[in-house]
């Protein structure tokens, strides 16, 4: 794949006219206009590439804007990291978690100007910034403040081979060095700060690749780090344009790519990274089922996936994109989501929903609407963009639809909620893992025998029962999908031991040599097609025997603790 493939798949930023969309070079800034810049160890480094303009989707128009690396300074990021990687694995996990504890500090502190930050260039409204990014962030430092040492210690390992028991065993998580973590717009506080912490509190260093629709965001990441006293290169956050970000991925000394975003850019960091060997977390797409049962609370099942379905926009991979509701009740359970839907405020600052974050992504939305009234399909409520400046767009509800469509089938990735009617709980399972993606799922009934037969059978990382979305915010619960989701998981103790390599470490301190050294010859042989036999014939009786045999063999006896044999005997 060409470097400029993958380049535009990294940034992830629509170029429109004059430069009036996040993620697009743009001239100087506009009088007053504020200026940001990327973080390289500990310092604001402007950047010698064009400008970017930060740009509110509530109106369209820049407010701020931030400088671009070249590719010499954005290569010095990673010098950076490297360099401040030894010092930094070295912290004891008590000091670490020292420094991660008052970064939390420094986010709850400046919580309330963060969630501002995040509604003026994500589009959000302050409150659910609060709830879906902050709260994530605050809980997962903590967590991993805390916990990262227990996780992460010598897991000591119980030899099962008889001949081998005698040996102390363990297995030892190695930081891996410095970690390339790149984020997505959607979410651009709470999956940055999960990911790095992760990073963090695992030894590594990071490099923080914002998406450019959300840069100032990130660059706010830069400042809380260096403010609550990391190292100088501990933690780096730069602003670059789609062929730096792309040379990133191929920088043989990234020890470890963490992304997250959409499935097609996950192939082409895939194909990037395997330049290298370098090893890659792919948190991707979602086209996430909900199942209503015939036995479902109803009144809860149509508030939760009303909110699964709408909250950020409905800009999440997580979020609830098709429901399939047992006939029996599809009636009710739709008309209680189209009243829920009906109540939804969407506008500023105040609102339960605001702008989508790209005019681009409004558009797939249009498609997907577009699409299934063309093949048959109901619009109960929503489904007209707003005149006026912005990219909103309503909460909209749709019935009478199928697999045929691209709102069933494609990600959508906004307010949109697509409801079908099925005529039994096979028939919804079935559906519901008829998906390339399988990341999250819910299931909504009163039994605790159907709950689990949804547990069971619903294809994707996450499953939830009478309740969806949530579990980001839960530090413990691993998060990740199964085939075109993700690879790897993040969060909790897996997320965790993502970000170290495992090693085996054995040691023993007898003198003499062990019994396979060389050298070999007709004696070895008889006695190895022995020793095998007393390992793994199939009776007790047996292996006995031919581990009585074994004594015969003078090389056995000179070799071989016979305490130790008898203190394992049980391995036989």
């Amino acid at each position: 794949m060409n470097g400029s493939g993958l380049a535009a798949g990294i940034g992830g930023g629509a170029k429109r006219r004059r430069g009036l969309q996040s993620g697009v070079a743009s001239p100087a800034p506009a009088g007053d206009r504020p200026l940001h810049h990327s973080w390289i160890g500990n310092r604001e480094v402007p950047g010698r590439g064009p400008l970017r303009d930060a740009v509110d989707p509530a109106d369209g128009r820049p407010f701020a804007s931030a400088t671009i690396l070249d590719a010499e300074q954005a290569a010095g990021a990673v010098s950076a990291a490297q360099a401040a990687f030894p010092a930094w694995s070295a912290l004891p996990f008590a000091e670490r978690g020292r420094l991660l504890l008052r970064l939390r500090d420094r986010i709850l502190e400046d919580a309330d100007d963060i969630a501002r930050l995040i509604h003026r260039e994500q589009g959000k409204p302050p409150a659910e910034a609060h709830a879906v990014e902050i709260f994530p962030s605050l809980e997962a430092l903590k967590h991993l403040a805390l916990h990262a040492e227990e996780v992460l210690r010598d897991d000591a390992t119980l030899g099962q081979s008889l001949l081998l028991a005698h040996k102390d065993s363990r297995i030892v998580y190695s930081p891996l060095g410095p970690v390339l973590v790149i984020t997505p717009w959607n979410y651009p506080f709470g999956i940055a700060m999960t990911g790095i912490a992760a990073a963090l509190a695992a030894g590594n260093t990071v490099l923080l690749k914002p998406a450019p629709a959300t840069t100032l965001i990130g660059l706010r990441i830069g400042a809380l780090a260096k403010d609550a006293g990391f190292p100088g290169g501990v933690v780096n956050v730069v602003a670059v344009d789609d062929a730096v970000a792309a040379a990133l991925t191929e920088d043989p000394r990234i020890a470890k790519i963490v992304f997250t975003g959409s499935t097609a850019t996950g192939r082409k960091i895939m194909t990037a990274a395997a330049r290298n060997l370098t090893p890659v977390l792919l948190e991707l797409g979602g086209k996430d089922p909900a199942v209503v049962c015939r036995d479902a609370d109803l009144d809860r099942a149509a508030r939760g996936v009303v909110w699964g379905a709408f909250v950020n926009a409905g800009q999440t991979c997580a979020s609830v994109e098709r429901v399939y509701v047992e006939a029996e009740v599809a009636e009710a359970f739709v008309a209680k989501v189209v009243e829920e839907t009906a109540r939804l405020r969407v506008g500023g600052a105040d609102a339960d929903m605001g702008p989508m974050t790209m005019e681009r992504q409004r558009r797939i939305v249009e498609d997907h609407v577009a699409d299934a009234v063309a093949r048959g399909a109901s619009v109960r409520t929503g489904g007209v963009t707003p005149e006026g400046p912005g990219w909103f767009y309503p909460p909209t509800v749709i019935t009478g639809v199928d697999h045929t469509m691209r709102v069933m089938r494609e990600e959508t990735f906004g307010p949109v909620l697509p409801i079908m009617a099925v005529g039994s709980l096979e028939e919804a399972i079935r559906l519901a893992n008829d998906s390339e993606y399988g990341l999250t799922a819910s299931g909504w009934t009163r039994s605790p025998e159907v709950a689990r037969r949804l547990a069971e059978r619903l294809s994707a990382g996450v499953v939830t029962i009478n309740d969806c979305v949530y579990s980001y915010g839960e530090p413990t619960a691993p998060w990740g999908g199964v085939r075109h989701s993700g690879i790897g998981r993040t969060h909790g103790a897996l997320g965790l031991r993502e970000m170290v390599a495992a090693k085996y470490v054995a040691a023993e301190f007898r003198s003499g040599p062990n019994l396979w050294w060389y050298p070999y010859g007709s004696e070895f042989l008889r006695l190895m097609s022995t020793a095998n036999r007393s390992l793994h014939a199939p009776t007790v009786g047996r292996r006995l025997r031919d581990l009585i045999a074994l004594m015969g063999f003078r090389r056995f006896r000179q070799r071989v603790r016979l305490g130790g044999i008898l203190r394992n005997i049980d391995k036989l």
